[in-house]
Protein backbone atom coordinates (compact mmCIF):
# COMPACT_ATOMS: atom_id res chain seq x y z
CA UNK A 1 0.00 0.00 0.00
CA UNK A 2 1.52 3.65 -0.67
CA UNK A 3 -0.20 6.11 1.64
CA UNK A 4 -0.48 10.18 0.58
CA UNK A 5 -1.48 13.31 1.87
CA UNK A 6 -2.89 16.23 0.13
CA UNK A 7 -1.01 18.73 2.22
CA UNK A 8 -2.90 21.45 0.42
CA UNK A 9 -6.08 20.38 1.20
CA UNK A 10 -5.51 19.28 5.17
CA UNK A 11 -7.12 21.37 7.12
CA UNK A 12 -5.07 20.02 10.82
CA UNK A 13 -7.95 18.20 12.28
CA UNK A 14 -5.51 15.39 13.55
CA UNK A 15 -8.17 12.33 13.03
CA UNK A 16 -5.31 10.32 10.88
CA UNK A 17 -3.18 11.18 13.67
CA UNK A 18 -5.30 10.02 16.36
CA UNK A 19 -6.18 6.80 14.24
CA UNK A 20 -2.59 5.83 13.12
CA UNK A 21 0.27 7.77 14.86
CA UNK A 22 3.07 5.69 13.06
CA UNK A 23 2.04 6.36 9.91
CA UNK A 24 0.71 10.26 10.41
CA UNK A 25 1.82 13.25 12.64
CA UNK A 26 1.12 17.10 11.84
CA UNK A 27 3.87 20.00 11.68
CA UNK A 28 4.42 21.99 14.51
CA UNK A 29 3.91 25.32 12.94
CA UNK A 30 0.29 24.70 11.15
CA UNK A 31 -0.83 21.26 12.47
CA UNK A 32 -0.86 20.00 8.60
CA UNK A 33 -0.66 15.93 8.09
CA UNK A 34 2.82 14.69 7.26
CA UNK A 35 3.38 11.17 6.43
CA UNK A 36 5.61 8.96 8.99
CA UNK A 37 5.47 6.14 6.71
CA UNK A 38 4.11 6.71 3.17
CA UNK A 39 4.50 2.61 2.92
CA UNK A 40 3.08 1.11 6.20
CA UNK A 41 2.78 -2.78 6.66
CA UNK A 42 -0.11 -4.20 5.24
CA UNK A 43 -1.60 -4.76 8.89
CA UNK A 44 -2.02 -1.16 9.23
CA UNK A 45 -4.51 -1.06 6.26
CA UNK A 46 -7.43 -1.08 8.04
CA UNK A 47 -6.36 1.56 10.25
CA UNK A 48 -4.67 3.87 7.29
CA UNK A 49 -8.60 3.22 5.44
CA UNK A 50 -10.27 4.90 8.33
CA UNK A 51 -7.74 7.63 9.05
CA UNK A 52 -8.64 8.37 4.78
CA UNK A 53 -12.48 7.95 5.46
CA UNK A 54 -12.37 10.11 8.83
CA UNK A 55 -10.32 13.30 7.13
CA UNK A 56 -12.88 15.98 6.35
CA UNK A 57 -11.15 17.47 4.07
CA UNK A 58 -10.68 13.95 2.31
CA UNK A 59 -6.39 14.90 1.83
CA UNK A 60 -5.92 11.18 1.97
CA UNK A 61 -5.39 8.58 -0.54
CA UNK A 62 -4.45 5.06 -0.68
CA UNK A 63 -2.94 3.34 -3.54
CA UNK A 64 -2.38 -0.73 -3.71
Amino acid sequence: MKVFVDQNRCVGSGQCVLVAADVFDQRDEDGTAMLLDDSPHADRFADVQFAAAGCPALAITIEG
